[in-house]
């Protein structure tokens, strides 16, 4: 194993966003390593909070175009970075950062390259190309589920390693403040709030409208709270719900800094996600605030959520299933308290951000252990 000592890191996110999931690891990620005294570099497509938050956090910051493609600039930019950084370690999120940091290192300096996997949609043959290729000396799986999915798919498992997503238990937990955001939202201390983060297709919220339809009239407290719709899709909602007589029981919210808070002013936090999951964060996120959860039974939501300790697993496009847990959930306060209890814990023994950081760092030394 490489000697204990700083390590120089490259952390490349090649999009604007900073709400997402995938963003919030990334931040996640090169926050912890640069407080553990490691040198990092984060390079993202230009964005204000990308940039506030590494200068803050005295992270060197480089905003590149990251277009789709072979965007030149940007690989020679990254060349560039590369050498003036002296990186030991690239770390590509998503394939757009595979693409072009496996193009800057076909000249200059090679540094190890760490490709990142969090999602279980199927490859595509120049996706597969691209994490088999010999040029990767590391594929990180967010879970078991999605290792696997690699190796079926021709990826060599030797290189692939398993390192759950982290959630920070310092900002997720049980003690964060919910009751102003019911205030601001307009929800006493008598309704029943159902959270879902996250309202793309495949994340099954119409599954999670139709449940609360399906509710019996004694609960017609209960209100379901979607969070993190960008404009045109916060309409979508909006109109589903209007037309399934749900309007003033559904209240949508667009992608939001606040969600610790959000969490806990829930009385449960679901996912109906039917495809392209991995592990989701927010599940794992509410888990960690001590919150029952309802996830669906896909790929390695197993791995973080066991059915009747920690929460409910129901099956894939099921809203009868999701009802039907609500009502348990909310018939048996006892219960709900202590499946959030457990939850919690299990998060803290293996999916916090120290748990995370030990391995990210072991896979990087271990890597640069072995030659070129």
């Amino acid at each position: 194993m490489a000697e204990p000592g700083p390590l120089r890191i490259l952390q490349v996110y090649p999009k604007a966003d900073f709400f997402t999931g995938a963003a919030i690891q990334a931040w996640e990620l090169s926050r912890g390593l640069a407080a553990r005294g490691h040198h990092v570099v984060v390079v993202t497509r230009p964005n204000e909070v990308w940039a506030r938050k590494c200068r803050e956090a005295g992270i060197p910051h480089y905003a590149l175009p990251l277009r789709k493609g072979l965007d030149l600039r940007s690989i020679l930019a990254l060349r560039r970075i590369v050498a003036e950084h002296d990186v030991q370690v690239a770390h590509a999120h998503k394939g757009l950062a595979r693409t072009h940091l496996l193009a800057a290192g076909l000249v200059g300096r090679r540094p190890r390259l760490v490709l990142n996997r969090g999602v279980s949609f199927p490859l595509t043959r120049w996706n597969r190309r691209g994490y088999a290729a010999r040029r990767v000396d590391a594929v990180v799986a967010v879970c078991e589920s999605i290792r696997q999915g690699l190796i079926n798919a021709g990826v060599p498992g030797e290189k692939i390693a398993v390192i759950y997503s982290a959630t920070d238990t310092d900002r997720f937990h049980p003690g964060v403040e919910g009751r102003s955001v019911r205030l601001a939202l307009g929800l006493g201390s008598e309704t029943f709030v159902v959270t879902q983060v996250g309202v793309r297709s495949w994340r099954g919220w119409r599954d999670v409208l139709e449940a609360l339809g399906r509710l019996p009239d004694r609960l017609r407290h209960v209100r379901v709270l979607l969070v993190g719709a960008g404009p045109g899709q916060a309409s979508t909602v909006a109109g589903e719900a209007r037309a399934r007589g749900l309007a003033d029981r559904v209240v949508v919210l667009p992608p939001r800094e606040d969600v610790p808070q959000i969490l806990c002013a829930s009385d449960v936090v679901v996912d109906a996600s039917w495809a392209g999951l991995g592990i989701t964060g927010s599940i794992r996120e509410a888990m960690a605030c001590a919150r029952p959860v309802i996830a669906t039974n896909l790929e390695g939501m197993p791995e973080l959520v066991t059915d009747g300790e920690t929460g409910f697993l129901v099956p894939p496009r099921a809203p009868e299933a999701i009802a039907d847990r609500i009502v348990r959930l909310h018939d048996d306060p006892a219960r709900a308290r202590a499946m959030g209890e457990a939850a919690r814990r299990r998060v803290a023994a293996r999916f916090s951000l120290p748990a995370k950081l030990d391995a990210v760092e072991r896979l990087y030394r271990g890597l640069l252990d072995r030659p070129a």
